[in-house]
């Protein structure tokens, strides 16, 4: 669940080098999305993006309430996370970065964590444990894996069973109102005849046939209730309620603790939240996102259950669905139950988190996604070559690495349009894959103009375009989630604090000797049979650089050679081949 509340936008805009955003009220308006369901625009403030909104299926400018909540469903913690479940959670957790850190808005996230479930249930009984371990191995490895891969955690998880009591009252309240009705056998069901042609706004849920009966059931009015409260059978978990021992059904659970979050924001939010929101907080949610799985029938009922308890005509104002991970070759999407999952703790095995946030982000959140080696290898390529650009444009800050004349307005002008382009693609509902590429495009720039030379005496250095470029670049990378300069350099300094003291002077001294064993011979004498070139006898020494620049590359120390100067940088890999790889295209 995500609070939004767009109150640093100006100040925060300009840290990236975008424009201030501006912040205003926006006039309301209808339009009609899937079966004629009306979706009205919200007043408050309009944040300059738009977003492809689910409820009507195009773009709409994204306006934020002064106060407001945007949820984000949580994992039924059974059995271990998957990469499509690692996807979906790095994506949308990209788009947070984005809009706080580029756009301003301050952004308050909480997680539901099912931890009680028909599959969960199952689990227990095959080994033989209660639900409550299972659900918490699972629901802490969960927390493990997030981590492991740089999301951003929640301010606070909200737990079902901690929470049953509230999903009781919130039952209690729809059957009020005459959306729900209870049967003597203890089943609760949302009665969807009630809220007539207001069922059906995502694709597919108007001919839906509903939810498959439960052996024996056959006490629903339509087939299309669903259950909100579900008698427990022997030996399963139960709580006490108005209907007799039970659990809550799996739609319920979110929308009563969207409502949950009244108190929670109050408590965060301090002095920027009125007195007199709480309603407001409850009541309407700005964003509610998911898989594009949960669109129909979760989110569909999630939908139909909070109208009807907070009988209002727009609970959400904006649905944002991420597109299923694939493998490649499969139309199937990644899932547990089909049993064609890589686990987020294998993956890691191979590849790094910063190397999967690249993955997601070239292509639109919106979008399925195929998992292959080579879409693997592509997303690391990317990052490679931005590694290596920053390392040689520092290399020229510093005068260890001599280019020839750089056209510094040329530079200075791409890096104005480089941060103008990924703005407008990030606020073209988060456009990544047009931002990584304005990102490139600027890195192929400041690659052509890094031209080594063996001297440059009398050309005129341009550090501070190279300075500029990199702070930018790095700043993008933070928005996204990306510390991968960052972290080696951490990495180094915390495991060997005097490695890289080591391999600089290891270098300088290789240097020496290579520029020794570079020097030519006096050109010979007039009638000498001899031609102008090395000394034969240092030739040795040249291949001794060579096969200690080779020796050390799998080892993650990178050597490049610009004539009779030598660059360095410490690399981690998945496979010393790559890096070696590039270290010999420099060689001698």
């Amino acid at each position: 669940m995500w609070r939004l509340v767009p109150w640093r936008a100006k100040v925060l805009s300009r840290g990236i080098g975008g424009s201030p955003t501006a912040v205003t009220s926006a006039p309301s308006r209808s339009c009609c999305g899937e079966s004629g369901k009306k979706w009205t625009r919200p007043s408050g403030f309009d944040t300059s993006i738009k977003t492809f909104n689910s409820l009507t299926r195009q773009k709409e400018p994204l306006v934020l309430a002064r106060q407001g909540v945007a949820t984000c469903c949580g994992p039924t913690v059974y059995d271990h996370a998957h990469l499509g479940h690692a996807c979906s959670y790095v994506r949308f957790d990209i788009l947070q970065r984005i809009l706080s850190r580029l756009f301003g808005i301050t952004v308050i996230h909480a997680m539901v964590i099912t931890d009680i479930d028909d599959k969960i249930i199952k689990r227990s009984w095959e080994e033989n444990v209660s639900s409550t371990i299972i659900a918490r191995m699972y629901e802490e490895e969960f927390k493990r894996d997030m981590r492991s891969l740089k999301v951003i955690p929640p301010v606070v998880y909200l737990r079902v069973t901690e929470n049953v009591h509230h999903i009781v009252a919130f039952i209690q309240g729809i059957i009020k109102n005459g959306h729900a009705y209870a049967t003597k056998e203890g089943d609760v069901y949302f009665d969807i005849q009630s809220i007539g042609d207001r069922y059906g706004r995502f694709t597919g849920a108007v001919d839906s046939q509903g939810e498959p009966e439960s052996p024996g059931s056959s006490n629903k009015r339509d087939v299309r209730d669903f259950s909100l409260w579900k008698p427990s059978k022997p030996g399963e978990p139960y709580w006490e309620s108005p209907w007799g021992r039970g659990r809550p059904g799996w739609h319920i659970e979110c929308s009563t603790l969207a409502r949950c979050l009244v108190r929670l924001s109050r408590r965060v939010l301090g002095r920027l939240c009125s007195s007199h929101s709480g309603c407001i907080f409850g009541s309407q949610l700005d964003i509610h996102s998911g898989g594009i799985d949960l669109a129909f029938p979760h989110h569909e009922n999630e939908v139909a259950q909070s109208e009807a308890y907070h009988q209002c005509g727009q609970w959400a104002n904006y649905f944002l669905h991420s597109g299923h991970l694939h493998l490649k070759g499969s139309a199937e999407k990644m899932s547990k139950s089909l049993k064609n999952y890589i686990s987020i703790k294998d993956f890691l095995q191979s590849y790094s988190a910063n190397e999967f946030r690249m993955f997601c982000l070239l292509s639109k959140y919106r979008s399925a996604i195929d998992y292959s080696s080579s879409s693997m290898s592509e997303a690391c390529a990317s990052l490679g070559m931005i590694s290596s650009f920053i390392h040689d444009a520092e290399a020229y800050m510093k005068g260890q690495l001599l280019c020839s004349a750089v056209q510094e307005d040329f530079l200075w002008e791409r890096l104005d349009e480089t941060k103008s382009s990924v703005t407008k693609a990030l606020s073209d509902d988060f456009d990544t894959p047009r931002a990584i590429t304005a990102l490139m495009n600027l890195v192929y720039h400041g690659n052509c103009q890094l031209q080594p030379v063996s001297t440059s005496d009398g050309v005129v250095r341009s550090p501070a375009v190279f300075g500029a470029i990199i702070t930018y670049i790095r700043n993008m990378l933070d928005v996204f989630g990306i510390y991968l300069l960052h972290s080696q350099e951490a990495h180094v300094q915390n495991t060997c604090g005097s490695l890289q003291t080591v391999v600089e002077q290891l270098t300088l001294f290789r240097s020496e000797v290579r520029a020794f064993a570079l020097t030519r011979q006096d050109a010979p004498a007039a009638g000498s049979s001899k031609k102008p070139g090395l000394h034969p006898d240092r030739i040795p020494l040249l291949k001794a650089c060579d096969a200690l620049r080779d020796d050390l590359a799998p080892l993650g120390v990178v050597i490049k050679d610009r004539g009779t100067t030598s660059t360095w940088e410490i690399k981690q890999t998945q496979s010393g081949q790559k890096v070696q790889d590039e270290s010999q295209e420099t060689s001698s």
